[in-house]
């Protein structure tokens, strides 16, 4: 079995910051990188839910939304990857998002 819990933590790890984190840091482009990892994320998850179809682009709800975004995104992902580099990918693409966001 596949632990999952390092993808998870991290995901909440990050939308925990961006709830945290001041407009300003938010408008500076926080909430933009989380956005974009989220739609990463999403589209992943559609590739493996539903190989052959068309993506679907996550729509941009706000920023204050991005943090939500993020945490559906990345649970949605964990629910479906079945091996231990899946994991570690999804989590380095978390960790260098988080980053990149300075939150």
């Amino acid at each position: 079995m596949v632990d999952k819990t390092p993808l998870t933590r991290a995901v909440d790890h990050f939308a925990d910051r961006l709830r945290a984190a001041p407009q300003s840091r938010l408008q500076r482009g926080a909430a933009a990188e989380a956005l974009a990892l989220a739609r990463e994320l999403a589209l992943w998850t559609q590739r493996l839910e539903e190989p052959g179809t068309e993506p679907r682009e996550m729509p941009d709800a706000g920023m204050f939304a991005a943090a939500d975004q993020l945490t559906v995104a990345g649970h949605d992902l964990a629910l479906v990857l079945e091996d231990e580099e899946e994991v570690a990918e999804a989590l380095r693409l978390v960790e260098e998002a988080q980053k990149r966001a300075g939150v």
